[in-house]
């Protein structure tokens, strides 16, 4: 039964990064228009533990060095004497590409924690008998 959890600890570990990159990807989106901010990434790192063995972790949450956006309004109240502010860095097609990965790694995560939970509940069916 160890092999049926510890298959269920990958899949829940996996589901909550994935859950840690799709809140930071809508948060990219949410903020697509706020002069200045910058796009947040997260990397995974793989757990290593005599527990559970092929956990995956989310590693800390990166700023892009990717330079702002400069865009010519000068109504805008934070352009300077140029006209010039500058924007986010969020490019709305990678955000929206990187939710929709998420959101199916996710989705496979379940399943596979869904497989394994099925298939330890049969066997304690069987035993049973």
């Amino acid at each position: 039964m160890s092999d049926f959890a510890s298959a269920m600890n990958a899949a829940s570990s996996g589901m909550q990064a994935q859950a840690a990159r799709l809140r930071l990807s809508t948060e990219n989106i949410a903020n697509a228009d706020t002069p200045g901010y910058r796009r947040k990434t997260v990397s995974f790192e793989e757990t290593f533990s005599p527990r559970d063995p092929r956990a995956v972790a989310t590693g800390p949450v990166r700023l892009s060095q990717a330079e702002l956006t400069r865009v010519h309004d000068p109504s805008h109240p934070l352009a300077g004497p140029d006209g010039y502010f500058q924007s986010s860095n969020v490019n709305l097609v990678v955000e929206i590409a990187d939710a929709r990965e998420a959101g199916r790694s996710y989705e496979a995560n379940l399943r596979m924690f869904d497989q394994a939970r099925q298939m330890a509940a049969s066997i304690l069916d069987l035993l049973r008998r």
